[in-house]
């Protein structure tokens, strides 16, 4: 039998891509996408679950980007954790419309716009029932936003990250440029570091691997999904 996450999951973090803001826009944010994704993530908050989110800042700026290589790595990386920020902002104000309580926590200080990132003041706001949203990656350059999905995730001692993907879980290969690939229910962390798939990065996985926590991939174009996936169904890769 392939081992299950722990059931039920009462404290998860989501990590979405900042492209996943787009909808179908070429740059920046989509405001109906957003309200979608928000509407799932209430919908969770009222099955009593926990949860604490990590946006990329793809949609803006990525310092592993074309342009990004143009500047020096560090600068590149630092504007990119400011896209992280202004992506949880908007988020933010999408949950706030929704009636959820909510805290953006950043691991750059930024005192007027959102509460530097103190691990026992966010656990006591997932306590209280509030939405934490975790901006600016790890606050130093060279660590991509998946790493510090995963470091948060361990700090807040979550029992799952999940990570709401373009595809519907983990495949063998790319399913849009190979039809051919497989998709995986299961694989192990050690699995995906030994074939290199494109999962999140190297030091996430390694990170998600030393510290034994599961790791669910599925499709967040349909956000309904994430909702899906709490009640237990089928719609997620685990990798652990």
């Amino acid at each position: 039998m392939d081992p299950q996450p722990p059931v039920p999951l009462k404290r998860v973090l989501l990590k979405l891509s900042g492209e996943a803001l787009m909808g179908g826009r070429q740059f920046g944010i989509d405001p109906e996408t957003v309200n979608g994704m928000a509407c799932a993530i209430a919908d969770v908050r009222k099955m009593g679950i926990e949860i604490a989110l990590v946006i990329g800042g793809g949609n803006f700026f990525r310092g592993v980007s074309e342009a990004g290589r143009k500047f020096d790595r560090g600068t590149a990386d630092n504007v990119g954790m400011l896209a992280t920020v202004m992506n949880a902002l908007v988020f933010q104000d999408a949950l706030e419309k929704l009636g959820l309580n909510t805290r953006v926590m950043t691991a750059v200080e930024m005192r007027n716009m959102a509460e530097p990132f103190i691990r026992r003041r966010a656990l006591r706001h997932l306590e209280k029932g509030r939405v934490v949203l975790f901006a600016a990656g790890t606050g130093h350059p060279y660590f991509s936003t998946d790493t510090a999905a995963v470091l948060r995730a361990l700090e807040i001692k979550a029992d799952a990250i999940l990570k709401g993907t373009k595809v519907d879980g983990v495949y063998s290969a790319d399913p849009v440029k190979d039809p051919t690939a497989v998709r995986y229910e299961h694989i192990s962390h050690q699995e995906v570091l030994e074939r290199g798939l494109g999962v999140m990065d190297q030091t996430a996985i390694a990170l998600c691997r030393e510290n034994g926590i599961p790791l669910m991939v599925f499709s967040m174009r349909d956000p309904i999904n994430l909702v899906r996936l709490m009640r237990g169904e089928k719609v997620a890769t685990l990798v652990s």
